[in-house]
């Protein structure tokens, strides 16, 4: 039995194909596994069944399997777009001594790219803080799955510039661009310097404007960053993004600190539940299936 892919291994491999490969794989088998093994039957040429339509493309041969409802894809219902946006603004950079939450975001990236290309779906990437700072052409081909992965590859390695989270500019560039209905996965911790969340959420409502469905994963070290979990002692915290450097001990703000983030968090569930984002909260120390499994239900309901 394959060992589960940690953390650990993004810097030890350097090698995210493979990893993007083995993460897959064993998503995969353990679907089989489970009770939600259907998302996992060929899902390059099926579909989940939808109450109401013609049962004449059922593949029976699948409901005696599973006694789930699957209808045959055909090649022209395959064809997704999808982009991926990866947040690279400092923040994503914490907690610095591990770089963990840019780590979980670029092998979960590369993951749902592989997935993509194996359902036979277009996919592309933007890389953003204060600006864009790469965009991929969206396209579906295997050398393009290499390049994406070796994109990503690099960002570890990368050193990030001092500069903002500028979500809502970047949306609304991102949605200006993209001329046909399509997926819009964000991969952030929505922790912006120079917005408020009515600017972000008008942003994120252009792109449901155009008819693209939107899924948001907010990525955060759940220890540190929302329990404030610090071992009892005086600590200089310092703002990842600004430089600003603040002293004091963790008591001091705990609770008032744990309940701004949980109002913070509250707020962006609501919003995104009334513009209809599907928005997926998770902890960098959580195994990456939450995200997966979450972007193959988000697939099945994109036609």
């Amino acid at each position: 039995m394959k060992q589960p892919i940690t953390l650990a291994d993004v810097q030890k491999f350097e090698n995210m194909e493979f990893l993007a490969k083995q993460l897959v794989e064993g998503f995969i088998t353990g679907l089989h596994q489970s009770p939600y093994h259907g998302f996992s039957v060929e899902f390059s040429e099926h579909r989940l069944y939808n109450s109401g339509e013609s049962t004449r493309h059922i593949d029976w041969k699948v409901f005696a399997r599973t006694d789930k409802l699957f209808v045959k894809r055909y090649e022209e219902e395959t064809n997704l777009r999808c982009h991926l946006l990866l947040d690279v603004s400092p923040s994503m950079y914490y907690p610095t001594d591990t770089h963990g939450k840019i780590k979980f975001s670029v092998l979960c990236a590369a993951a749902i790219a592989t997935l993509l290309r194996k359902q036979r779906d277009a996919v592309g990437l933007v890389t953003f803080a204060d600006t864009i700072q790469l965009q991929t052409p969206v396209r579906s081909t295997a050398s393009h799955l290499h390049t994406l992965l070796l994109l990503l590859q690099q960002q570890l390695d990368a050193t990030p510039a001092r500069s903002g989270t500028e979500v809502p500019g970047v949306i609304h560039q991102i949605a200006q661009q993209i001329p046909k209905r399509s997926l819009v996965i964000i991969f952030s911790d929505m922790l912006g310097r120079n917005e408020d969340m009515d600017t972000t959420f008008s942003a994120l409502q252009h792109l449901k404007h155009q008819k693209h469905e939107v899924l948001i994963f907010h990525v955060m070290d759940r220890r540190t960053e929302e329990e404030f979990d610090f071992a009892e002692r005086p600590y200089i915290f310092v703002d990842v993004e600004t430089g600003q450097e603040l002293k004091l001990q963790p008591s001091q703000v705990r609770e008032h600190y744990k309940t701004a983030v949980e109002n913070y968090k509250r707020e962006l569930a609501l919003k995104c539940g009334q513009y209809k984002i599907d928005f997926v909260p998770v902890d960098i120390s959580e195994p990456f299936d939450k995200v997966l499994y979450s972007y193959l239900v988000k697939r099945a309901k994109v036609r």
